[in-house]
């Protein structure tokens, strides 16, 4: 004869599955708050030790006027929009050049030597070369030659210097993606009657250019930031009304605004970067789980 509470009440059967401890969820809670006080211990220390600094009324005045920064703030957000365009059109021309160049230091056989030493050559120079002295040297010196046809607009030569610079970066990130496909694939592929310029095409490089979005999304946080660089040469954009601002009020606030519009833009897609990171791993570890 069965009892009402069925096999499982058989002695001997399955143990019925035990609740999730409370004692987990206190540990959670107790992480959290001491997570959040030690936060504010430390904030709050930092605080206290600028504020009773002996000049910070003569600081907040200089860095931290608020009508100063509220008048200046809309002419700020404005001239960003400069910065906007030309990390854009910079950013669009970065990724095929970069790609060229990575594509040219992977080339097989001697004959390819004279590319490859090219190709390393302007990796080496524009890496090693600070890009302020590349902005100098573009913005002022090539129109200062009078070549006939060549542009003399600072913008353009904004574009220009920020592209060869970045490139060269790009580049190393695009050949690592590259060398971290194991060969095995392009054999596969040649096995199939592919040519190698095919197998780069339609099998190493798609491969490749998934694997390092995320750290060419931290290359192109820098290259927003260094717009603010071609302002020397003469681009108004956002840094330098910054710096006229600054000059027409005797005050340094405007620049604090600068940095407060770069945070703005600049942390979301830090995040979001940081976001790409832990999926990859996440798809890593599954394939290796497999």
């Amino acid at each position: 004869m069965t009892t009402s509470g069925g096999p499982q009440a058989i002695a001997g059967g399955p143990p019925p599955v035990p609740p999730v401890p409370r004692r987990r969820s206190r540990t959670a809670r107790r992480a959290t708050a001491i997570a959040v006080a030690s936060t504010v211990l430390v904030l709050g220390g930092l605080t206290w030790i600028v504020v009773h600094a002996p000049n910070w009324p003569e600081v907040q005045q200089d860095f931290l006027n608020g009508p100063i920064f509220w008048s200046s703030l809309p002419g700020l957000i404005a001239a960003f929009w400069l910065n906007v365009k030309l990390f854009l059109i910079a950013e669009a021309l970065i990724l095929p050049l970069g790609l060229l160049i990575a594509v040219l230091r992977g080339l097989p056989g001697p004959v390819f030597t004279p590319v490859r030493g090219l190709a390393t050559a302007y990796v080496d120079i524009f890496r090693a070369v600070p890009g302020l002295v590349v902005i100098y040297v573009l913005g002022f010196g090539v129109p200062g030659l009078g070549i006939p046809g060549v542009p003399n607009e600072p913008f353009f030569w904004a574009v220009v210097a920020l592209t060869l610079i970045y490139s060269a970066y790009v580049s190393e990130v695009y050949r690592a993606g590259i060398e971290s496909v194991h060969p095995s694939q392009d054999a596969a592929a040649r096995s199939l009657g592919l040519s190698r310029t095919q197998s780069m095409r339609h099998v190493i490089l798609p491969q490749a250019v998934r694997r390092v979005i995320p750290p060419l999304l931290n290359d192109f946080i820098g290259l927003q930031k260094d717009t603010v660089l071609v302002s020397f040469i003469g681009v108004v954009e956002i840094f330098r009304t910054a710096q006229i601002k600054q000059a027409a009020t005797f005050n340094f606030t405007p620049i604090i605004g600068v940095a407060l519009v770069f945070i703005v833009v600049t942390i979301p897609l830090a995040r979001f970067t940081d976001r790409l990171v832990a999926r990859d791993k996440a798809r890593s570890s599954a394939g290796v789980a497999r």
